[in-house]
């Protein structure tokens, strides 16, 4: 039976911080993410923080994208151009499909906010496996910013004209809509 248009369907979410430096103690942009994620009725399956190394982003990354159960993957960090930020060379690749619009949209927002540093953020996003996948800057603003300004909306079921719910249900065997 479909749910009623109003009614929200839950998402899982795994969220990643990539660092060098940060730990769950220190790590206030997987914080706001968790406590975001659970505020909009989602459940956080995972969480952990990984340093800022191609390979094992990637490694642990393919392991929530063939894990049924995620829907959502939140990773935070290593977008910017600094040696060590590798994000976007470690997860473009796992994308079936690149969300070509997230990070023109995110570096469109965060421009009242930080100006034309915005231009050195490589926010991005894709979807893999029918997990949807978003990447957001390191720091709480920016996460704050990708959050209330995109992800809200996108992972909430009942946001039209569409958002990524439908996309990532596909195939999940959780499909409800």
């Amino acid at each position: 039976m479909a749910p009623a248009l109003k009614d929200k369907i839950p998402l899982n979410i795994a969220i990643l911080t990539i660092s060098d430096t940060r730990t769950l103690e220190t790590d206030t942009s997987g914080d706001y993410l968790y406590e975001q994620a659970q505020v909009a009725g989602h459940q956080v399956l995972d969480r952990q923080i990984c340093l800022d190394d191609i390979y094992m982003i990637r490694a642990l990354v393919s392991d929530w994208i063939a894990n049924k159960s995620i829907h959502v993957i939140l990773t935070t960090g290593g977008t910017g151009f600094s040696g060590r930020d590798s994000t976007p060379e470690a997860l473009m690749p796992l994308f079936d499909k690149q969300i070509e619009g997230f990070g023109e949209l995110f570096r469109h927002i965060s421009l009242d906010d930080i100006g034309t540093s915005t231009v050195q953020s490589r926010a991005l996003a894709g979807l893999a496996n029918n997990t949807v996948i978003f990447c957001l800057p390191g720091s709480t603003g920016a996460c704050r910013t990708g959050w209330e300004g995109i992800l809200s909306e996108q992972l909430d079921s009942t946001h039209r004209p569409c958002n990524f719910v439908s996309h990532t249900l596909a195939g999940s065997g959780d499909d409800q809509s």
